[in-house]
């Protein structure tokens, strides 16, 4: 009976933090220009913390230059310029750590940050101002994060069969199965009155952000096992750092942008 008890015993904390989440969430995508500074923020704190995981010295300023250059890029310009001069701005934040680097290590996952902070976490805001943008940002977000916690939740009450073990002790195929099947579920009620699509296109959706949601999650736990660290930080808690919350983002924000643009009819 302990034991089961300890199971749960950080859901609380967990739920708590989630209330503040809410809160910023829901002033973050209020209107486009708030989306935009919250974009800004998020990669700012995304490459901060992907810094600390690295070990790199003072991390702070390489941050806030590519939150402040986000916001700028991303305010001013299209989704094509965007790309365009984000690949520039990337590619010169690349070149500074090249020179500055202690391994390789480092400098591969410097790459990956900016490929996280530059390319994955803007397709939020594209989504959000796309039509019908406010209610496709609270779908995906809504979907994206119940399907961590169905995942969590199946895994602590019928998890046996582990999936990845080395790199993600806690995920077992019963979690992962039974939280696709409840996403898809929630996929088809939200869908229906957020989307208005059909069942079919909405299993497929839910299906899709199950499935990259957790290889997002997957994704991030393999990085801090290389890097050696617990949580990506201590901003949430009882959830760890913003990328161990929104780590299924990295790959379900730019994949429903895209199944946005060919699937549904705006």
């Amino acid at each position: 009976m302990k034991s089961e008890q300890n199971k749960f015993a950080d859901v609380p904390l967990r739920v708590k933090t989630w209330i503040y989440i809410i809160i910023v969430f829901a002033l973050g995508i209020s209107h486009p220009l708030a989306m935009t500074i919250f974009i800004s923020w998020i990669s700012f704190q995304a490459f901060f913390e992907f810094s600390r995981m690295l070990k790199v010295i003072n991390p702070v300023n390489p941050a806030i230059f590519i939150g402040i250059a986000q916001f700028l890029l991303l305010y001013f310009f299209n989704i094509e310029y965007y790309f365009l001069y984000s690949f520039i701005l990337g590619a010169t934040v690349f070149l500074y750590f090249l020179i500055v680097r202690d391994s390789v290590q480092q400098l591969y996952g410097i790459l990956i940050a900016l490929l996280v902070c530059l390319f994955a976490f803007p397709h939020l805001l594209w989504i959000r101002c796309s039509s019908n943008g406010l209610s496709s940002i609270i779908f995906l977000v809504v979907v994206t994060e119940l399907n961590d916690v169905f995942q969590y939740l199946m895994g602590k009450f019928f998890g046996k069969h582990k999936i990845v073990p080395k790199i993600s002790p806690n995920k077992t195929r019963e979690g992962l199965i039974g939280g696709i099947f409840l996403t898809v579920i929630l996929s088809n009620i939200l869908g229906f009155f957020l989307l208005k699509t059909g069942i079919f296109t909405n299993s497929i959706i839910g299906i899709a952000l199950g499935i990259s949601g957790f290889c997002g999650d997957i994704f991030m736990s393999y990085l801090k096992r290389k890097t050696e660290v617990k949580d990506t930080g201590t901003l949430l808690p009882g959830h760890g750092g913003l990328l161990d919350r929104m780590d299924s983002l990295i790959f379900n924000a730019p994949l429903f942008f895209w199944i946005l643009s060919f699937l549904i009819k705006n």
